[in-house]
């Protein structure tokens, strides 16, 4: 090889680090911060990024820092519910907990990613929170609109069944997710009370279930690469092709931004 192939030679391209926030959790009188083993796993395996487990509990003062070192941000589902003020309504399910810290977190992080055009890929509690960050709302209960259907588990069946494919979700023609998923509709879980409503700024709606509900969104005029599900993609990846398409798609975005930064650093050399 000679010395003019050497200098030429491209840099291998490292795997992307990706952002994930925590949310809180009470055990036995202590505070944790909690991330499950399912969101993570589907990122490591499918989508082939490195995952940074972000606290959600000491403010939004280091979040820069975090996001320097991030080529993409993955925004997971949870048991709390969105506060209903930060979209402007009253809390119709009080009983239901909430995640202040990780609402506070979570809706700057969407702001500043977008501003760096980060991919952002959220799932369930995910998609709403992308929704509050560019001006939408939810609604609060489902189940109680016209029109619509239950689209809650029943907790009291075993975990197999609540995450069973319930319902379809038909995806729009000529969509990035229809070309993604190579198909007009999917059947999918179902574990959620709450649901989009009003959509934020940008954002573009690409799935509805059976009953009109919004089931997947993205916003190709602010973002290069922003997708959000209410269903759980993560719920046993590995047996269902569709959701790895979804994290394999996350994870070329991922790559996709770590050549552009790769660049950067070259022309500013």
């Amino acid at each position: 090889m000679s010395n003019s192939n050497i200098g030429n030679k491209q840099p291998s391209l490292r795997k992307p680090v990706v952002l994930m926030t925590m949310g809180s959790q009470e055990r036995k009188g202590h505070d944790y911060q909690v991330m499950t083993h399912k969101y993570i796993t589907p990122l490591v395996d499918f989508a082939d990024c490195v995952p940074v487990l972000v606290p959600t509990c000491c403010g939004i003062e280091d979040l820069e820092t975090y996001l320097d070192m991030a080529d993409g941000v993955y925004l997971t589902g949870a048991g709390s519910n969105i506060d209903p003020t930060l979209y402007g309504q009253e809390n119709e399910t009080p009983g239901k907990g909430q995640d202040k810290n990780r609402d506070l977190f979570d809706i700057p992080l969407v702001k500043a990613a977008l501003k760096r055009g980060l991919p952002i890929f959220g799932i369930c509690r995910g998609m709403q929170e992308i929704n509050v960050a560019l001006g939408g709302d939810i609604y609060q209960k489902v189940y109680a609109e016209p029109g619509f259907n239950d689209h809650r588990e029943n907790p009291e069946d075993p975990v197999d069944v609540q995450y069973a494919q319930v319902h379809g979700v038909k995806i729009k023609p000529g969509s990035w997710l229809r070309e993604t998923l190579g198909t007009d509709e999917i059947r999918v879980n179902s574990l959620h009370g709450q649901g989009l409503r009003n959509l934020g700024a940008g954002i573009e709606p690409i799935a509805h279930a059976e009953d009109g509900l919004v089931e997947a969104i993205h916003a190709p005029s602010i973002s290069p690469f922003l997708f959000a599900v209410q269903w759980h993609p993560e719920w046993q990846a590995a047996k269902n092709p569709d959701s790895i398409k979804i994290f394999q798609a996350f994870g070329d975005a991922c790559r996709a931004q770590v050549r552009k930064s790769q660049i950067k650093r070259q022309q500013a050399a």
